[in-house]
């Protein structure tokens, strides 16, 4: 099962972390849904990093990838935003192999 943790402070999106390997149960959907995550996933930091030059942290280890938003960036918010979006609409027609979840942070970084 593939795990998307969605951070969000004072009420704004400010990263994610999303991990495992869905294509490891070997079923067509599985495949579909590893290929979705993975592609929305990557297209989503680098728009962020890449094109509108956001400021965040990202680190990628195996079947993990994490981002998280160092200042503020109303462009930024709203793109972590459609992802979560897209994900959630993932989860309930794929629940088996897409988790979500939302993680306050309470700390000063953002």
């Amino acid at each position: 099962m593939t795990e998307a943790t969605f951070f969000r402070r004072a009420g704004r999106p400010c990263g994610f972390t999303v991990s495992g390997h869905t294509d490891l149960a070997g079923t067509q959907q599985a495949k579909l849904v590893c290929a979705a995550v993975s592609s929305a996933v990557y297209l989503t930091a680098n728009t962020l990093t890449d094109v509108m030059k956001a400021d965040a942290a990202v680190s990628v280890d195996d079947g993990r990838m994490t981002l998280r938003l160092n200042a503020p960036h109303a462009g930024a918010e709203a793109l972590l935003e459609g992802l979560e979006a897209h994900f959630a609409q993932l989860e309930e027609q794929y629940p088996t192999y897409l988790a979500i979840k939302t993680e306050v942070q309470h700390d000063a970084s953002h």
